[in-house]
């Protein structure tokens, strides 16, 4: 079974300002990122505007992904909608475009599912598809969170690989990476949290930071494998100027914004989210430019 581990940037989905996907600006993203040592790449996350986007459009990122990306590295594709029905339906669709890796399936949102009925969800869209899944827990955004309990025992489903932890709660990351069966992967999803995780025996992280500071992020991880755990901490330092600015504006703004200023057109994002604010947008600019003269 596929094993997860390593930066696995959450891809932003570049776009016109109408809202039409830009597939030379994806494939831009594409290289930027696997260019500068990232372990894999996800697309149709929440970085990628999932939310927001047409049936034929998922299709055609997974699509344009698998094509560009060529094996270079693994392809890993969000399966988060709301409701159990569609959420295989964008499964189906994914495994029908060969090549991708692994789904990523957020918890339900708007609707606050109990943890039984969690269970009974990724029971069925496991059971829907032949490729295997990281369960991925985001209550900020979501309001709904696992129990160990349900994570222990969708553990047991023979394509659940795996858990993508953006709750910012690194003790019940810790309760997870204790309690996880042998082969279960954790993968942190709190950029700023990074380096903790991989003390505590995380393998990975999938980090929206790493569209902008690709190299600065996959070098957190190098640097602990390595064993250099005090340059994997000081680069984690490093980051949190970046991860600090993303919450200025309405997600993805930053994002994006911060690939232009690496020379990288990812486009808009979908309305009613726009610009991020002339003071920010200095800030940002700042940020980026001191990731770039760091020596890595």
């Amino acid at each position: 079974m596929f094993q997860p581990h390593g930066v696995v940037p959450a891809l932003v989905t570049p776009l016109t300002e109408s809202g039409e996907l830009m597939e030379q600006g994806l494939r831009d993203v594409l290289d930027y990122v696997i260019g500068n040592g990232v372990h894999g790449v996800f697309v149709l996350g929440s970085s990628g505007e999932i939310y927001g986007l047409s049936d034929e459009q998922k299709k055609r990122v997974v699509e344009v992904t698998v094509e560009h990306v060529n094996g270079r590295v693994p392809v890993y594709a969000g399966a988060s909608e709301i409701t159990t029905r569609d959420c295989i339906q964008t499964a189906r669709m994914v495994q029908a475009v060969e090549g991708v890796s692994a789904l990523s399936v957020l918890t339900p949102y708007f609707m606050s599912p109990t943890q039984a009925e969690l269970v009974e969800h990724y029971r069925a869209i496991a059971a829907s598809t032949d490729l295997p899944i990281l369960l991925y827990t985001n209550p900020g955004r979501t309001g709904v969170n696992f129990t160990l309990k349900t994570v222990l025992e969708l553990a047991q489903v023979d394509n659940i690989i795996g858990l993508k932890d953006s709750a910012g709660d690194l003790s019940a990351t810790a309760d997870v990476l204790r309690e996880r069966p042998d082969g279960f992967t954790v993968l942190m999803g709190r950029d700023t949290l990074i380096f903790a995780a991989l003390c505590h025996g995380a393998d990975g992280a999938i980090a929206s930071t790493a569209n902008v500071a690709p190299k600065l992020v996959a070098s957190i991880y190098d640097a602990y494998v390595d064993g250099d755990r005090v340059r994997a901490l000081e680069l984690q330092e490093m980051l949190t100027p970046l991860r600090n600015l993303v919450d200025k504006a309405t997600f993805p703004v930053v994002l994006k914004e911060g690939l232009r200023l690496c020379g990288i057109d990812a486009g808009y994002c979908l309305a009613p989210a726009r610009a991020l604010d002339p003071p920010y947008r200095e800030r940002l600019r700042q940020v980026v430019l001191d990731i770039q003269s760091i020596d890595l």
